[in-house]
């Protein structure tokens, strides 16, 4: 028996017990179902959208990923490895642990492209195979750790005759950093260096504190370790390595050798992990057979039960693979595991609140572990009460938490946000998390944190206090000076001398002038004779990028956000050309929130948001569920009957007779009138108790269905919301159900929030349809979906976004809430009858 076997009575009977399991596969063809191929040449191998142009396997929350070779140079090597070095995903070698086979009879080096080749993606696997006539070489490739992968080299001997052979592994760091410079160019304090024993070989990378760029400890390193000592010689200059051993194989027998692949933040995490590496070593397979169970139940918890076409299954499985591929382990200041956007994509990193709230409801049911887990991670920061920034925000759960928190934490990352929180939505994930596992223990453990969470909103978001609430932005320093006055930057070009004078004077001398014609400043008061002037050329606001980040929606058409080109296009339309008129329709006011103590809370937005209040509303019945479920009898009937009160007052205030849509709406600041709370002097009240005014110049976007996904839009008025959904002039185009109508007039189809389509967006769509019973419009959509998104039912990478008139791919690969929507939209709406 061959000493690298590491075979035994012990692991025979694990095969045979997992060998049912196994056998049990789906049915669907599982292999290849992303494109995993890729040769990197230089650590960002960016496209267009910044992304890592191709998509490596990552699993069980590890901090690195591999490729499969598609290059005959680069056979018998998975390429990579990619790190996310903190922050940000790298690729850091063509190919790290390459092997050369010598035939020691003749002397010969094997030429593999000679052989019978197979490269294979799995489902939590990567396969090479290389057929000779007298002997196979195969490589497998699997996660075994949060920080380790295992790799088997397996050589089968076919013939009758002993094989004896030598081998050399090699590897080399990249040198290019983008397409433009050199490791040493973009990064001359970054030092690399290697190390070797008989067993393996560290690469160790320095400190370096780029915060948009990489972020390293000083201990941070890669390392190889294998079953079978070698001899190993070191280019420190060139950064590579070679190690040579040599092995026999019987005839008609078959040897493994193991190599373990890891990747380590700082020194803490190599030590604490050499004790799993030797052991997987020593048993390497039960390692293996374990990755493979936990494969097969991710697969046969995820696929749904009924029928489906093999497109439909093979986008579920792609899902799910994208999933546990943004899967991250406690690493930094993330404390718990968390699922982030997008292992390739430049900024995402990172683990953000409504992201986390639909990838823990899609995960529910296949890995439901690390749905709770995900949950948890962003609930580990929800602000206390004794919180020493932002006190006053007890109850918020922050929009984004990365490794690194920012400076204000004393950190020195970048990407860690505070500025807002993001749409209530947690309790739809909590609850689907204990539909799915019946867990009463995760509902005790999440009902107090989610009822602080839901009260922030009406406490720190409901200007008026009339039970509406608005999305806005944290007390911050990139919304508000040191004496808590709003700031903003506003421009003014010079004016030719034939030009009119300005109808308002501004006085800007509290303002600090900047370059081009900018001009820094703050208050409340100055801002708001700014934009009632509209003699401006551009304004900028800080809180208006916050508050749109509240939403999700970061810079859709309702929150004021407008092209030149367009606003022009839509003074010409409505205002003879009036740029000034035009503008008024989409500027947008904020409003200090204060406490009893007049102490600044933060900003609301002036508009009082449709799906914003929805959510509040489909939140409180979950609430009074979970309630219900902990004998709170009390408590819950106090929800439901706050969420019948509100879902009425959405349907009187938020839908628009005329267009037959949901809008949001705006209110004017005055002074308070005693007999109605919350109403302003200077606004109308109408025969239904509402306020202020329909948003509807703004145009309709899929805010206008979120009534109808919460079940609580009034049967006429969801049938009006139906239609407008399926005109092919509003939203019923190519990819349908975009961010922004046709009719919009700040619709541009390569628009982040203002045109492009968002899986999420056209998952509340579909579901929203279904609910009342327009079954068969909603399938035709989705098969709309399905058969032109770019890619989808093929093997390309799930993305953040699609063209909705062509069904291009746009933004981030391997998007989570896209592929969370696709799996939600595979099991619970595209079931056969």
């Amino acid at each position: 028996m061959s000493l690298f076997r590491n075979t035994s009575f012990a692991l025979i009977l694990v095969t045979l017990i997992l060998y049912p399991l196994l056998a049990s596969a789906t049915t669907s063809n599982t292999s290849n179902v992303i494109d995993r191929a890729g040769t990197p040449k230089q650590h960002k191998e960016y496209d267009k959208y910044q992304n890592q142009r191709f998509n490596p396997l990552f699993d069980l929350g590890a901090w690195h990923g591999f490729l499969l070779p598609e290059k005959q140079n680069t056979y018998a090597a998975f390429t990579g490895p990619m790190i996310i070095a903190q922050e940000y995903s790298l690729f850091i070698a063509e190919k790290l642990e390459q092997l050369t086979i010598t035939d020691l009879a003749n002397k010969q080096v094997l030429d593999l492209s000679l052989a019978k080749i197979s490269r294979i993606s799995k489902p939590g696997e990567l396969q090479q195979t290389f057929s000779f006539e007298k002997f196979t070489l195969e490589l497998n490739l699997h996660f075994v750790s949060s920080r380790t992968a295992m790799i088997e080299t397996k050589f089968i001997n076919h013939s009758n005759d002993k094989l004896a052979f030598a081998l050399t592994w090699q590897g080399e760091l990249l040198e290019k950093w983008d397409d433009k410079k050199t490791v040493k160019q973009a990064l001359p304090q970054w030092h690399r260096s290697l190390t070797a024993n008989t067993n393996g070989i560290i690469f160790h990378f320095s400190e370096v504190r780029n915060t948009w760029n990489i972020l390293t400890s000083k201990s941070a390193q890669y390392q190889i370790s294998r079953s079978l000592p070698a001899k190993t010689t070191i280019n420190q200059q060139q950064h590579n390595y070679q190690s040579t051993a040599t092995i026999s194989i019987a005839k008609n027998d078959s040897t493994s050798i193991y190599s373990t692949q890891s990747y380590f933040h700082n020194q803490a995490e190599a030590d604490a992990e050499q004790d799993f590496i030797q052991k997987a070593l020593v048993k390497p397979q039960v390692k293996i057979l374990a990755t493979k169970r936990r494969w097969q139940q991710y697969l046969d918890k995820g696929m749904a039960v009924g029928k489906r076409s093999p497109a439909q299954n093979k986008v579920a499985i792609k899902a799910i693979e994208t999933l546990n591929g943004n899967w991250r382990s406690p690493a930094g200041r993330l404390t718990h595991d968390g699922v982030t956007p997008s292992v390739t994509a430049r900024w995402f990193n990172g683990v953000w609140a409504w992201d986390s709230w639909k990838h823990a409801y899609a995960m529910a049911h296949f890995n439901a572990d690390i749905a709770k887990e995900n949950i948890r991670a962003m609930f580990a920061y929800q602000i206390q009460a004794n919180d020493a920034i932002r006190p006053q925000d007890e109850g918020m759960v922050v929009d984004a938490i990365f490794y690194n928190q920012d400076e204000a934490r004393g950190g020195d990352g970048g990407n860690w946000n505070e500025r807002n929180t993001k749409p209530p939505l947690a309790s739809w994930a909590v609850w689907e998390i204990y539909k799915a596992t019946q867990d009463v223990s995760f509902i005790e453990e999440m009902l107090p944190k989610l009822q602080r969470y839901h009260q922030w909103w009406y406490r720190n978001r409901d200007h008026n206090q009339n039970g509406l609430v608005e999305y806005g932005a944290t007390k911050h320093r990139y919304h508000n000076d040191v004496e808590g006055n709003i700031s903003f930057k506003v421009r003014y070009l010079p004016k030719p001398v034939s030009a009119k004078p300005s109808n308002a004077s501004i006085d800007l001398k509290t303002c600090k002038s900047a370059d081009e014609d900018w001009y820094i400043c703050s208050g409340i008061s100055l801002y708001q004779n700014i934009i009632a002037s509209s003699d401006y050329d551009d304004i900028d606001i800080g809180a208006q990028h916050g508050t749109a980040w509240e939403s999700g929606m970061d810079n859709a058409a309702r929150f004021g956000f407008i092209n030149a080109e367009q606003l022009s296009d839509f003074a010409d339309k409505h205002y003879q050309g009036d740029l000034s008129k035009a503008r008024k329709d989409w500027q947008v006011m904020f409003y200090q929130n204060t406490n009893n103590a007049g102490d600044l809370l933060g900003f609301s937005i002036n508009q009082e948001s449709v799906e914003l209040n929805t959510y509040l509303a489909h939140e409180k019945t979950l609430l009074a569920n979970m309630a219900e479920l902990l004998q709170q009898k009390q408590i819950a009937a106090s929800y439901r009957q706050a969420a019948k009160d509100l879902s009425k007052r959405i349907n009187q205030c938020f839908f628009d007779e005329e267009s037959g849509f949901f809008y949001d709406r705006s209110f004017t600041l005055s002074t308070l009138k005693s007999n109605i709370k919350g109403v302003q002097e200077s606004e109308q009240v109408d025969k239904k108790g509402c306020i202020g005014t329909l948003l509807t110049a703004r145009g309709r976007g899929p805010e206008g269905w979120s009534p109808l996904w919460a079940n609580i839009a009034d049967a006429d008025k969801a049938e009006r919301v139906k239609n407008v959904m399926l005109k092919s002039n509003e939203f019923n185009t190519t990819i349908p159900l975009g961010t922004a109508a046709l009719t919009n007039p700040a619709y541009d189809a390569d628009i982040y929030w203002r045109g492009r389509v968002w899986l999420d967006q056209v998952y509340f769509g579909l579901i929203a349809l279904d609910n009342y019973g327009y079954h068969q419009e909603a399938k035709a959509l989705a098969e709309k979906l399905f058969n032109n998104a770019e890619g989808l039912s093929e093997n390309g990478a799930i993305r953040e976004n699609y063209n909705p008139e062509t069904g291009a791919v746009q933004g981030a690969t391997n998007f989570s809430w896209s592929a969370a929507h696709l799996l939600m939209l595979y099991r619970e709406f595209l079931a056969e009858p």
